[in-house]
């Protein structure tokens, strides 16, 4: 039976990596200490999901250790001698990490060391699959030509129709503590492929999304927009007039991607991840579709101050994807992922 690593694994993508593997008859052993808790307080907690993997799924086992504890990590790896690696644990918020900046580089460029140097001494082969993001780019995204469209900011260049592509520089910008602790992370994982070879990827994520998100303000866009329309709690826009463009994309079309690769890996790729033009949408765009689910209008206040680093059109070229594994497509439309977002939060909140 298949073995495969699974850090974060109480999170959004590492929770749904591990159905979807488990489902598919591979032995999934999960990391998770919880830090989400520590980080967003009780309401970023995911231990109610990982009862809930360990409950549905015989293939599945929890382990709480922290990804910071580089021998634990590296004799972890030796024991289980994993056929593949899925690297989704990491500090995700942009605000926290100025707060947190030794937490923040800690877990996000020293944990993935931790785990890429364990791969490499015990299981060199074994595909690396690391969850990077789009704030590798920094704010360079916004030095693009925009152009302000009724409920959206959009590209002017025909060049950009269809996104970002995986060559677009991440240099001399503007990351966030949280972005630059990613590309120091992102940069590391390539390197250890070209330089030993190994079999790693960086998947460069929009807005990953899905049913199992614990949103919260500083972390999680859709989830915690669509939370607060549910319960009528005031949601905050932070500038660029609430047009600002997040493509999305399903944490199940996330995990379906990296099954491609694992089964078939390359060396040292980076792939852009996200819903693709089809799947973008506005804030403003969102709160008129959870509106229209609902039938609850949005609270809402806005402030003149965007975050730092904030992107204000992003989408995701999936050209590079869709080339290198031409079987892979996206199959949750937006219109799904906020039906299946909405309700999930109808069941924990009790609604």
């Amino acid at each position: 039976m298949k073995k495969l690593i699974v850090t974060g694994s109480g999170g959004l993508i590492g929770s749904e990596v591990v159905a979807y593997f488990a489902k598919s008859g591979w032995k999934v052993i999960g990391i998770d200490n919880n830090m989400r808790a520590d980080f967003f307080g009780p309401s970023g907690d995911t231990t109610w999901n990982i009862k809930r993997l360990s409950e549905e799924l015989n293939l599945f086992e929890s382990y709480n250790v922290d990804i910071r504890d580089r021998e634990k990590i590296a004799s972890f790896i030796k024991e289980t001698k994993p056929d593949a690696i899925v690297h989704a644990a990491a500090q995700p918020s942009h605000d926290l990490a100025a707060s947190r900046p030794y937490d923040d580089f800690d877990v996000n460029a020293v944990g993935t060391l931790n785990m890429l140097e364990g791969t490499r001494k015990y299981s060199n082969e074994t595909p690396f699959v690391h969850l990077s993001t789009n704030k590798v780019y920094g704010d360079a995204p916004n030095n693009l030509n925009l152009e302000e469209q009724r409920t959206r900011w959009d590209y002017a260049d025909q060049e950009y129709y269809n996104g970002i592509k995986e060559t677009f520089s991440i240099d001399q910008s503007k990351h966030s503590l949280f972005g630059a602790s990613k590309v120091a992370a992102d940069v590391m994982v390539q390197e250890y492929g070209r330089y030993f070879d190994m079999p790693t990827c960086c998947l460069r994520g929009g807005c990953l999304t899905g049913p199992n998100h614990s949103g919260v303000e500083l972390h999680g866009f859709l989830s915690y927009l669509i939370k607060c329309n549910i319960i009528g709690k005031k949601y905050t826009i932070f500038g660029y007039k609430g047009k600002q463009v997040r493509d999305n994309i399903h944490s199940y079309d996330v995990a379906s991607f990296i099954d491609f690769f694992i089964s078939s890996p390359r060396v040292a790729q980076v792939y852009n991840l996200g819903g693709g033009r089809e799947n973008s949408v506005s804030i403003l765009e969102a709160f008129e579709l959870i509106s229209s689910i609902t039938g609850k209008e949005m609270v809402y206040e806005y402030s003149e101050s965007n975050r730092i680093g904030d992107h204000i059109c992003y989408i995701s070229d999936l050209s590079k994807m869709k080339n290198h594994y031409p079987g892979w497509e996206i199959t949750k439309d937006l219109n799904t992922v906020f039906h299946e977002i909405h309700n999930s939060w109808l069941e924990r909140i009790n609604l």
